[in-house]
């Protein structure tokens, strides 16, 4: 969903450099000082392109979940870090992320597509980082199935076909103990999560409207497994 929001225009300079001055002085006396530029030049932009391109997703995946809100119970990632349990007691991420995920629950358990932006480019994903243990189950009876498991290698095969993605996840040495080590899917059993990165798009990119296509193009792309992902996932507990 969106409220009534400027267009997208790309991200201004002065927001790219308020992200690298933030690496440089992150601290919250810096940030106070220096947080009228956070919200005109970052978060304000930000917030412009999760609505337009949470549209356009959405015209491609119309179960897609985008929320322009930005105080982290939208699409947007909080600027905040959480350091209770971090040794980096930094309180501001450098970088601005969003989540367009596919389902109701939360943006980094569900399947869906990402993008951040850093000082120094914009990255892109898909899929999901690490599976919640009821997903996790889900997953592998899934890469098991008769019907789904075979899906999952013609995803892969489909993105790795579409350009130069990679395919991230793969979280044990060997294959758990109690499943079928000499299965011929047993590799993606060693997966904790299922994930694809794009190609990096450039600063240049990111300060022009043109980022919302470009970033879509290399979203279809990866959607094959994204979108494997939310059938296996909606088999848990029954399909709920």
């Amino acid at each position: 969903m969106s409220a009534t929001i400027a267009p997208f225009k790309g991200f201004p300079a002065e927001g790219l450099d308020f992200l690298r001055a933030l690496a440089a002085n992150n601290n919250k006396a810096w940030f106070e000082a220096n947080k009228p530029t956070y919200l005109a030049a970052v978060q304000m932009p930000a917030a412009a392109l999760v609505a337009a391109l949470g549209e356009r997703l959405c015209e491609c995946f119309p179960e897609i979940r985008y929320d322009t809100r930005t105080n982290g119970a939208g699409s947007l990632m909080r600027i905040y870090r959480d350091t209770r349990f971090s040794a980096d007691k930094s309180p501001y991420k450098t970088s601005i992320a969003m989540m367009f995920t596919s389902g109701q629950r939360g943006k980094m358990t569900s399947p869906g597509f990402g993008l951040q932006l850093t000082p120094e480019r914009v990255e892109l994903v898909a899929g999901v980082f690490g599976f919640e243990p009821p997903d996790l189950v889900a997953y592998r009876t899934a890469v098991l199935d008769d019907y789904l498991g075979p899906q999952l290698g013609r995803a892969v095969e489909a993105v790795q076909n579409a350009g130069d993605y990679t395919i991230c996840g793969e979280g044990y040495k060997r294959v758990p103990s109690g499943l079928p080590g000499d299965h011929p899917r047993a590799a993606w059993l060693k997966y904790k999560g299922l994930h694809i990165f794009s190609p990096a798009i450039s600063l240049e990119v990111a300060q022009t409207p043109i980022l919302v296509e470009e970033a879509l193009a290399h979203f279809v792309a990866m959607a094959p497994v994204e979108q494997w992902l939310v059938r296996a996932l909606a088999q848990k507990s029954g399909g709920g």
